[in-house]
């Protein structure tokens, strides 16, 4: 309560109420969308400044800060496999010595032996002090099968905009004269050692609406990019455009996609002579990998074909590119098909093998998958029960997957997964915490209309009675939320779900529909004019905790990032009696705009299209901006995003900021200049924003048994 006084006696109240928005005209707080707006930067400096004086000065901010900080930096941490090429791994690595990372590589050999031996490629640091740039690494995309030469993507602070440049890994430095491109949110992919696939921002014409590549394009080394051959375009209205090649045996294949919608797209194989032969795929079908001469696809719908083939929804199908290329029309293979309590979450090839991770329940198991004349042969590979499965890498000669295996007490262990042996561990990170104090279990709840939600509850070991609890969600996009290790929950929000259990507290993660724990039905059901079943998901795990004597009304946080603003923001208005703070990350807010800001238009698949009026009927009546009121006692909302987030346009935080403000609600703010959508560009930012929200949370819902 003390904080909640002292925030809101720093703000400035506006002398009357704000009624609900329905217009632009009618919104006082559009001049806050002006992203480098001097008025705009302003006032977040403000209330930046309004947030830290605040929760720094509680006791346990630099203790946090400094904990997180220490385990954020631990050079005890897995080096993760950015890719298996060929005999060699690339790595980046992040410590307090190297904040935005060494690229670098080892052999294959050092690597699965436990000890690999590094060899720096692109020291990001020094690269971006050479260069007076904020370079923040986004990837590396080398040519097999030499995987000598790669284009090396690097954003200027963390945008989704690239800057891509050729990199010869045999020399260890950027090509002279090789490919190169301005920043832009670009395609780009190997065709062959000469040419490339690009997508680019080429002025007036060049993007859709959404702000991705209209185009694609084949540039040849040596030429202007003027020169470069259009092969194939999108319409205005569509997501993007895009162009690719995957490396099958001694084969490559080519491909074309067109993104209709966020949810659809149409796949091309690219001939010799340029032209493009559409693949049989269904529109909302997902491809996955191509292996054996197929081309894999996951069904996110029941197909019956007309063509005499069926297969269910979730499952993995296979189509003959040979017969594609050859134009015969040929039935696929139905090589997968998942239970009714399971969902195919990631698929990977490596030279003969087919890699299936599988959520059963929401638990992770791998699938081994080989084609043969007999059909696909399936091996469940003996790895942990009970714990989350992530495939990180698959090799490109041999079949070795490695995977991690986690779970909210026990920290990742990466293990390479042959296909001839037993698993392997050949990594892990080192215990952070005493895992004996505390119990996870996977619990249910019933939501409104019947649905059986699954949710985990970490708590202190032999706790009696309601704590104060933080239930994370994120229930969108087709994204399964699963366990991992409590120093990187919730989300981007690095070790604070640690934090808080060790404060004596309680920590959830909930399964709500919209993301893909249980298939591609677990997301339609929370679509479009559906997308109240997730908030009534969130809101019926809040209330089993409640009824179960678990969690006490008031003293609950709903935390949620990116789509999950906006669940938060909508259980917050649906609920105030039930929460009592919200935690909102490069949240989305005002559902009226928000196909008008950034990136925005790409989503509207997956919310509606607030122009359309029917669309915006039920939109109104859940979006979080429209919804806000001027009563007492609203959860107590604290902001954290990127000035940099080019993506989810920050005039969504802001604009609900200002409506706080407006009518003297508690609420705290804090906006990056850096960082992009993902918020933090280094450790420090990602540790401070970890002990400024423990802070927060301490200060408006408590901490301890009551």
């Amino acid at each position: 309560m003390v904080a909640r006084l002292a925030l809101a006696a720093a703000l400035v109240f506006a002398a009357a109420p704000i009624a609900a928005q329905e217009s632009d005209a009618e919104d006082p707080y559009i001049w806050l969308e002006e992203i480098q707006g001097e008025r705009a930067l302003a006032k977040v400096d403000q209330w930046n400044a309004d947030t830290e004086a605040v929760l720094t000065a509680q006791a346990e901010y630099p203790l946090a800060k400094a904990w997180a900080r220490q385990i954020l930096d631990d050079t005890r941490q897995i080096a993760m496999p950015d890719a298996v090429m060929g005999n060699q791994v690339t790595n980046l690595w992040r410590d307090a010595v190297n904040p935005r990372g060494l690229w670098r590589t080892a052999t294959l050999e050092s690597y699965l032996a436990g000890a690999p031996e590094w060899r720096t490629l692109i020291d990001v640091d020094q690269l971006g002090e050479d260069e007076g740039q904020s370079w923040v690494w986004h990837g590396a995309d080398c040519l097999a099968p030499e995987y000598t030469r790669c284009l090396v993507s690097l954003s200027p602070g963390g945008t989704d905009a690239d800057v891509v440049r050729e990199f010869d890994i045999a020399t260890g430095a950027f090509v002279e004269g090789g490919f190169t491109l301005p920043e832009a949110k670009s395609n780009v992919a190997w065709y062959d050692e000469n040419t490339l696939f690009v997508g680019t921002d080429e002025g007036a014409g060049s993007l859709t609406d959404s702000g991705y590549p209209r185009l694609v394009k084949l540039w040849q080394r040596g030429t202007d990019f003027a020169q470069a051959r259009l092969i194939a375009e999108g319409q205005q209205t569509d997501i993007s455009m895009s162009g690719f090649s995957v490396l099958d045996g001694e084969t490559r294949w080519r491909f074309v996609r067109r993104g209709p919608d966020f949810w659809t797209g149409e796949y091309s194989l690219v001939a010799e002579d340029g032209s493009l032969i559409a693949l049989p795929l269904p529109r909302d079908a997902g491809f996955e990998a191509v292996l054996d001469g197929h081309v894999i696809a996951k069904m996110n719908s029941l197909q019956v074909s007309s063509a005499g083939w069926s297969a269910p929804m979730g499952a993995l199908v296979a189509w003959s590119l040979a017969d594609i290329a050859a134009g015969r029309s040929v039935a696929p293979t139905v090589i997968f098909r998942p239970s009714e309590t399971q969902a195919v979450e990631d698929v990977a090839a490596s030279e003969t093998k087919l890699w299936v991770k599988v959520l059963d329940d929401v638990s992770g198991k791998l699938i081994e998958l080989t084609p043969g004349a007999e059909g696909w042969a399936q091996r469940t590979m003996d790895l942990p029960a009970n714990s989350t499965i992530q495939i990180a890498e698959t090799s490109g000669k041999g079949d070795t997957a490695f995977v991690t295996v986690e779970s909210m007490l026990t920290p990742p262990t990466l293990y390479a997964v042959p296909s001839d042996g037993a698993p392997e561990a050949i990594a892990s990170e080192p215990a952070q915490f005493d895992a004996g104090k505390f119990t996870v279990e996977q619990k249910f709840a019933i939501s409104k209309d019947g649905t059986k939600v699954p949710y985990y509850l970490v708590r202190p070991k032999d706790a009696e009675g309601p704590l104060p609890t933080l239930i994370h969600a994120y229930g969108g996009f087709r994204a399964a939320q699963t366990p991992k290790y409590l120093t990187a929950e919730p989300y981007r929000s690095g070790p604070l779900g640690l934090f808080w259990v060790e404060s004596g507290n309680a920590y959830v993660l909930a399964n709500i529909r919209g993301g893909g724990e249980y298939g591609p039905s677990w997301h339609e059901d929370a679509l479009r004019e559906k997308r109240q079943n997730s908030f009534d998901d969130f809101h019926a795990v809040a209330d089993d905790l409640v009824a179960n004597r678990l969690a006490t009304p008031g003293r609950i946080a709903a935390s949620g990032r990116s789509n999950g603003g906006v669940l938060v923001g909508a259980v917050a208005n649906q609920r105030p009696d039930l929460y009592g703070a919200i935690i909102s990350g490069s949240p989305l807010i005002d559902m009226k705009r928000y196909n008008k800001l950034l990136a925005g238009a790409s989503w509207m698949a997956e919310y509606g299209n607030p122009d359309v009026p029917s669309d915006w009927a039920f939109m109104r009546e859940w979006s979080p901006y429209q919804n806000m009121r001027d009563i007492p006692d609203v959860p107590a909302a604290f902001y954290y995003l990127s000035t940099l987030d080019d993506r989810v346009h920050p005039g969504h935080a802001r604009k609900a900021a200002a409506k706080h403000e407006a009518w003297g609600q508690t609420f705290y703010y804090h906006e990056y200049r850096e960082g992009g959508h993902s918020v933090g560009s280094d450790h420090e930012e990602d540790a401070k924003r970890a002990a400024l929200l423990l802070a927060y949370l301490n200060c408006e819902i408590g901490t301890g048994a009551e």
